[in-house]
């Protein structure tokens, strides 16, 4: 592994901190999550159109730049420390993926470019909070977490040759703006059961037949997250007619376990940036802030519990890093994904291989993800503490990183369970033999 970054990837990040310090600042930020679609039209337009980031990681062929997970957690890490809220992560790193890994070639041909473009963005819908199961986070992807047999989860069904969803979602990213929804749905009944991935289009750029982007019998409400940077949405599905996801045979688990370990080292950078910017502001108002005549950063007390920080924040910046790679040089060695469809375009990843490892079934997302989100949570509260009294207060931004770090942990986490699951998958606590009261592994 080579540590260093391109001169590409390195205009990428001075590039979109430029941007991000002009058009993403404390009032900018809060008026964005008030508004109706949760973030910025016009900063989104600049990061789509200007700085084609939907497509940075899509092949060019389809109207992406082609390049891998390493440059889209690169984006993510400089969005993190904005906090800027954007349907990026939804649209990139959740379901752009899912559709080249599994769609026929005319439905990459059609959405793709769409999406690459940032005309249409896009959010992954599962049932229940379930994300980082579903994901393959903290736990084997291959439960009833779509519903098993007849109760719970969203259900689908074939009338007439058509498909037909049924049942609601919760917690969705992006979900009440997103114009394609990549839904997860139970189907086949109670004996043949098996999950599907299921397209929605609800933008004004699809033709419907209410013709303003409505879709008969979808119902989406905002709901009230704690974290208002990355909204969040209830999905109601009533008898929504739906366009079934590459084929029926499609190995919909591994592909979203893929996806899953691409997003946990996406969202790994993210965390770090964030908490690499609550440590910096913290820093500079401890040089600023006076007691007893002196700094308070000048105490050693309060160096301490800063250098604490500072190493937790770079131990998992070089986690997220290492995953990013790992995940960018098996996404990008060219080998097959579409299992059971027939319409692999040699872009994406094996669901035959342990995706996500660049050294041959090592898995390192989840992992990378518990590092960094446990550094944002302490350079958070770390924050918060040290800035005293106004740290508390609405007004400041400080509480916005403790948000991020909490909501993060609630959709993509716990910590321990991502350490746990990791613990399982590598067989790490596994007793061969009890010998003498030593356990050999």
């Amino acid at each position: 592994m080579d540590a260093r970054f391109t001169a590409e990837q390195e205009e990428i990040r001075h590039t979109l901190r430029e941007l991000l310090v002009k058009r993403c600042g404390p009032e900018q930020l809060r008026a964005a999550v008030r508004s109706p679609d949760g973030y910025d039209p016009a900063l989104w337009d600049a990061l789509a159109r200007q700085l084609g980031l939907p497509g940075l990681a899509l092949p060019e062929e389809y109207g992406g730049v082609g390049c891998s997970a390493t440059e889209l957690a690169l984006t993510c890490e400089e969005s993190g420390r904005a906090l800027a809220p954007s349907p990026l992560l939804s649209t990139a790193v959740l379901s752009a993926p899912l559709i080249l890994t599994l769609g026929t070639e005319a439905q990459r041909a059609e959405l793709l470019p769409r999406l690459a473009s940032g005309e249409v963005t896009a959010a992954l819908v599962v049932p229940g909070a379930r994300l980082a199961t579903v994901l393959g986070l903290v736990g084997d992807n291959r439960g009833d977490w779509a519903g098993g047999g007849r109760a719970g989860g969203i259900q689908a069904r074939q009338v007439d040759g058509v498909w037909r969803l049924y049942g609601q979602a919760a917690q969705v990213l992006d979900g009440h703006s997103a114009g394609l929804l990549v839904v997860a749905a139970h189907t086949g009944g109670y004996v043949r059961a098996r999950t599907l991935l299921f397209l929605v289009r609800v933008g004004k750029t699809f033709s419907t037949r209410a013709g303003d982007g409505a879709v008969d019998g979808l119902v989406r409400v905002r709901q009230t997250s704690l974290d208002e940077t990355r909204p969040r949405a209830r999905i109601e599905l009533r008898d929504v007619e739906a366009e079934l996801l590459g084929g029926e045979e499609a190995d919909v688990t591994g592909a979203l376990a893929v996806a899953g370990d691409v997003a946990a080292a996406v969202l790994a950078a993210e965390a770090v940036g964030a908490a690499d910017r609550a440590l910096e502001r913290t820093v500079e108002y401890v040089r600023q802030r006076e007691q007893f005549g002196r700094p308070i950063g000048s105490f050693q007390a309060v160096k301490h519990r800063l250098a604490d920080v500072y190493v937790g924040v770079q131990a998992a910046r070089s986690a997220a890093y290492y995953a990013a790679w790992a995940a960018g040089v098996e996404t990008g060695s060219g080998v097959d994904v579409g299992a059971g469809t027939g319409t692999g375009t040699g872009t994406g990843t094996s669901s035959g291989v342990d995706a996500g490892s660049g050294r041959g079934g090592e898995r390192v997302g989840r992992l990378a993800l518990a590092q960094a989100l446990e550094a944002l949570r302490v350079a958070a509260s770390e924050g918060i503490q040290l800035h005293g009294g106004i740290g508390f207060t609405w007004e400041h931004e400080a509480h916005l990183y403790f948000k991020r770090a909490a909501g993060d942990e609630l959709l993509f986490g716990p910590v321990h369970r991502l350490r746990g699951y990791a613990a399982d998958v590598a067989h790490l606590f596994d007793c061969g033999s009890l010998s003498r009261g030593k356990v050999t592994v």
